[in-house]
């Protein structure tokens, strides 16, 4: 029987949204006892150490919960379905609870209660997982900055058994986005595709339309298995046309140049097996229950790792943009925030990071850096020094001030919102960065293409702010400070994998990392 106790401690403690904003499992109606409900001392349960489990049996008055085989059924199923989730079976001991379960009429009293506890613990488990995550990000991610989903498990437990059945309210609890949803297909549809048996292919050399190698066998064996080319029982070593229309297929599902060319980057996404894919399909999941569940009903979407952004309104995209996001040492942070002021012709301060890695080693070799950049330098008293007298040893001493133009860091256009990472969207002077497929460029903060029309969107006033209105100011070259009255939230979001409407799989390049090291996370 201590063993039993131990192992539903160690089962509870791992229970809840201990997150930011969690809502406390307390003031949940009492329900009426169903038939054949048994009342029990409550020290079996305080015992345990679970506060949210006791709270529960609280609103119970201390009497078993999961009456009646069908409930349990109900229960099982609702736990069984985890995988479809992407969860992690083993996290809700279902074998141990398919065990009690078959032996419940011959379980002693003890036994009994053991098994109800350890039953209403997975099941909250399930609940909290599927709504909230597994893990909490503030704990793995410096650049993090979410409000964290959370709702009253014990109210939702109890109603779902009382009232709406436990399916519906899984349905109603996780995340509701269209991507998340997709994505469980994408998970299902990976579990539809055959064994990955296929060798790693080796790249040496560029392999274009035309070519002829036994790398092309390999090749087309991996578009065959992912569907981006037909079957054939004979496949030879000739890179045809219809190969290189293939591959251009795969391309676009994986966000590369569609060329049809089998560059590095192309045998990267190649080699990566049905396994890895899978897991970064969970990896993503999971991200996506700490996402808002709640993106607003008019809104802008980051999704970083893909270099675009998206602007919503009630549900339909009605604008995308390409954008530069912060490089891998420098990462662009994940946050939600509602956009604040858009400020035109803006100055740009140079940030303490940029001044300690590139402004002030860069500057001390070129005694005509802070001229050519249209840097004014400002003593901590806010007078102008001149570049002459400027003390190289301590760069960090000063403040750097570049002014308005189309050559600004920050170029024409900056978008505020608040957050503690001081990040911001703005336009830039490196267009030609946005004709790159590879984007993770930035210090942090998002570049925009061609931003004066978004501006003109979030400023929503065609009299006075039209677009030739802006354009007109941005000439200027004066700094001008316009406050939205429009409430539009602004998401920097981070996913990596998802389901077309075409139900296509597609992924991005993990730019940062992320994927491979979440999954590990999630089945410790």
């Amino acid at each position: 029987m201590r063993k039993l106790i131990l192992f539903l401690v160690l089962l509870g403690a791992s229970v809840g949204c201990k997150k930011p904003g969690a809502t406390p499992d307390s003031k949940v109606s009492v329900i009426k006892h169903e038939p054949g409900s048994v009342a029990f001392d409550s020290s079996a349960v305080v015992r345990l150490g679970d506060k949210q489990l006791t709270s529960f049996y609280r609103d119970q008055q201390f009497h078993t919960f999961w009456v009646g085989p069908e409930r349990r059924k109900k229960a099982m199923e609702i736990l069984s379905s985890a995988a479809r989730h992407g969860l992690d079976p083993d996290d809700f001991y279902l074998e141990k609870i398919r065990r009690y379960e078959k032996k419940y009429l011959d379980l002693s009293e003890a036994e009994q209660l053991t098994y109800e506890f350890l039953l209403t613990q997975s099941v909250r488990k399930f609940l909290i997982q599927v709504s909230c995550g597994k893990l909490n990000p503030y704990h793995i991610y410096p650049n993090w900055d979410l409000p964290q989903p959370s709702f009253n498990v014990n109210q939702t437990l109890a109603q779902a058994v009382s009232g709406d059945s436990l399916q519906r309210v899984v349905s109603k609890i996780e995340p509701q986005h269209l991507v998340y949803k997709r994505l469980k297909k994408a998970l299902s549809l990976l579990d539809s595709f055959g064994k990955d048996t296929l060798t790693q292919i080796v790249f040496s050399h560029k392999i274009k339309r035309g070519d002829s190698s036994a790398t092309v066998i390999a090749i087309k064996r991996r578009l065959m298995f992912w569907g981006d080319l037909e079957p054939s029982d004979s496949i030879t070593a000739w890179f045809d046309k219809k190969t290189s229309n293939a591959m251009k297929k795969f391309q676009l599902r994986h966000g590369l140049v569609p060329d049809g060319v089998v560059g590095a980057g192309t045998v990267a996404a190649l080699n990566f097996t049905k396994i890895q894919r899978r897991q970064q399909v969970i990896a993503n999941l999971e991200r996506w229950r700490w996402f808002p569940h709640e993106m607003g009903k008019q809104y802008v979407i980051v999704n970083i790792p893909d270099y675009r952004l998206r602007v919503v309104k009630n549900g339909d995209t009605v604008d995308t943009r390409r954008v530069v996001v912060g490089k891998e040492k420098r990462k662009t942070p994940v946050l939600s925030s509602v956009f604040s002021d858009v400020i035109l012709n803006p100055t740009w301060t140079v940030p303490p990071t940029i001044i300690k890695e590139d402004l002030g080693p860069d500057a001390a070799k070129d005694t005509n850096y802070f001229r050519n950049r249209r840097l004014t330098i400002y003593n901590y008293k806010g007078e102008v020094v001149s570049a002459s007298k400027w003390n190289s040893a301590k760069p960090n001493n000063y403040r750097y001030v570049q002014d308005p133009g189309d050559d600004n860091s920050l170029g024409n256009v900056k978008f505020n919102f608040r957050n503690r990472f001081t990040v911001y969207l703005h336009d830039t002077n490196h267009r030609d960065y946005f004709s790159r497929n590879y984007r993770s460029l930035s210090s942090g903060c998002v570049r925009v293409q061609n931003p004066l029309p978004l501006a003109a969107y979030l400023i929503n006033d065609s009299v006075r702010w039209n677009l030739d209105k802006i354009n007109e100011v941005v000439a200027t070259r004066e700094t001008t400070y316009i406050k939205l009255k429009n409430k539009t939230r602004i998401h920097q979001l981070y996913w990596t994998a998802w389901m077309n409407k075409r139900g296509e799989l597609e992924f991005r390049e993990d730019i940062y990392n992320y994927d491979a090291d979440l999954y590990k996370r999630l089945r410790q």
